[in-house]
């Protein structure tokens, strides 16, 4: 998260070096531009606004120049290494964050129409940190009397999710067990490149394939876009356009479902010749959806 907010402060203060060497010639063209008719202050004026403008983005700097040195120091007190030999990292668990994922969880399940949640936690051990997490949860849970809930210790989650994974529905965990079931779950429905993700926040939004990024296969027209596509879908239902996310999910699951317009890691065996590429396998999904119109 760090490496990620100094790239992006990197790049914010190249941008604004770029805006500031301009704003010189912005200022030519504009004494260029004035007439006999126009008074000096109208320049004065902008040239203060100029002013203002690079103050604002001198105090934007020094606010994400700060959050990003909060962060590589929160980064140094949970984890370190102590000396050669040994390497310690703390886990931290608080109420008000648990709240809000498990309150999450249940309004996800109340406005689905899903009929259970799970809290996965490891309690049983980590009395203190995973124990705060579920007897949060549960808290949460007595105020949703018409949804289900229970609870698993993460290591039983993941057997039961291969065994029998029907008998789950919504499940609700800290950050860590979340990244490992995640990926448990992608294999069990046919791999990280039909999974899509959100990140939801109190502000903001983004949705990405589980998987991220995934540059070392940029360009090469081999990839499964169905986690992409169905990020987008995610998106659709976060902003109400609750129709048009079914079109989309319907056109990849007709897609996969006929077997001929996929990926070589929807194919019986990977060296399928009659495997298409990212661009071909999307615009079948978009064709689809055109045509349910």
């Amino acid at each position: 998260m760090a490496e990620f907010v100094l790239e992006w402060r990197g790049a914010l203060a190249q941008r604004c070096s770029e805006t500031m060497k301009t704003i010189p010639i912005c200022l030519l063209m504009i004494s260029s531009a004035l007439t006999a008719q126009e008074p000096v202050m109208d320049l004065e004026a902008r040239k203060e606004s100029v002013v203002n403008l690079e103050a604002h983005i001198a105090q934007r700097e020094a606010r994400l120049t700060q959050s990003a040195q909060d962060l590589i120091n929160l980064d140094k007190r949970i984890e370190r290494q102590v000396d050669e030999d040994t390497a310690e990292s703390v886990k931290l668990i608080t109420r008000g964050a648990s709240e809000r994922i498990c309150r999450f969880a249940f309004e996800y399940a109340r406005r689905e129409g899903r009929r259970k949640v799970t809290a996965v936690h490891k309690a049983n051990i980590m009395k203190c940190t995973d124990g705060l997490f579920l007897r949060v949860a549960q808290q949460v849970a007595q105020e949703y009397t018409d949804i289900a809930f229970e609870d698993r210790i993460v290591d039983n989650m993941c057997m039961q999710l291969v065994q029998k994974p029907e008998l789950y529905d919504v499940l609700v965990m800290p950050n860590l067990y979340g990244d490992i079931i995640s990926d448990l779950c992608s294999g069990l429905v046919g791999g990280l490149g039909v999974a899509p993700g959100a990140n939801i926040g109190t502000r903001y939004a983004v949705f990405e394939p589980v998987h991220g990024s995934a540059p070392k296969y940029a360009g090469q027209n081999k990839v499964n876009p169905t986690a992409t596509i169905l990020s987008g879908a995610l998106m659709l239902r976060h902003l109400g356009e609750t129709r048009a996310a079914e079109r989309v999910e319907e056109a990849v699951r007709e897609v996969i479902g006929a077997g001929k317009d996929v990926t070589y890691d929807l194919k019986p065996v990977a060296d399928d010749p009659t495997a298409v590429g990212t661009r071909e396998m999307a615009q079948a999904i978009a064709a689809r959806i055109q045509a349910a119109r």
